[in-house]
């Protein structure tokens, strides 16, 4: 016989998974600068492509370039270069900044006992650059990007499980918290089980996008999760 699988005690939320650009990082908009110029570099024209762009928003980067190059890898790949080229010279051009509030919601996060993991569809180099940038290299204990969990990135499930899997920080999948600014951050969410999927509005997509994808929560900015995950705690 088939029995569900509760919880017996009040659930905490002890590993917390974030988003980067969008969620805690406010980069007024230069994924879609950074795309352009990629698709510039290579003899594209970008106004064929920043509709699919928007959408995929929060997807691993070469998977777009993936499927707006008809699954030419090499062609991707040379896109995606690109692309990371071009982000980090906006990155490195001081042109980021922290979402207000969202390094002190990761400071209380962490003086709530919880651990947080920063995650991001860029890959590693990228991601540097962007701690570098904003001086953030020892916020959190871990950073994922889509290399680190086997090559998948958003909607797939997988970063959230490898920060589940090297922290060790809680035994259940529904333990886990989530937030980010995308429908795939979401989809991300809620296809790895966790139990609190916060979408927020300072980044992609709006509420509607959010809920249809999997948010439980929907909250302005990052700055409102600490005591969201206290009150669902309750």
């Amino acid at each position: 016989m088939n029995t569900v699988n509760t919880l017996t005690e009040n659930t905490t939320y002890d590993l917390v998974v974030l988003d980067m650009a969008g969620t805690t990082v406010a980069d007024g908009g230069l994924v879609e600068q950074a795309f352009t110029a990629a698709a510039e570099r290579l003899g594209e024209d970008p106004a064929a492509m920043i509709d699919y762009v928007r959408a995929t928003m929060g997807e691993s980067k070469i998977s777009v370039f993936r499927h707006l190059f008809g699954g030419d890898e090499n062609r991707a790949r040379q896109a995606n270069l690109a692309f990371e080229e071009a982000y980090g010279e906006l990155v490195s051009g001081g042109l980021i900044a922290p979402v207000p509030g969202a390094a002190e919601a990761i400071a209380t996060l962490k003086d709530q006992g919880r651990t947080v993991v920063l995650t991001t569809g860029f890959a590693r180099v990228t991601q540097d650059a962007i701690f570098d940038a904003l001086g953030w290299r020892d916020l959190v204990e871990l950073t994922l990007c889509p290399a680190d969990a086997g090559g998948r990135g958003r909607p797939y499930p997988d970063m959230v499980l490898a920060a589940l899997l090297r922290t060790g920080a809680v035994d259940d999948v529904r333990r886990i918290a989530v937030a980010g600014d995308t429908s795939y951050d979401m989809l991300s969410g809620s296809r790895a089980g966790a139990g609190i999927v916060a979408g927020v509005l300072t980044g992609a997509h709006g509420e509607t996008a959010l809920k249809e994808h999997g948010a439980t929560h929907v909250l302005a900015s990052i700055a409102e999760l600490p005591a969201r995950i206290t009150e669902s705690e309750a």
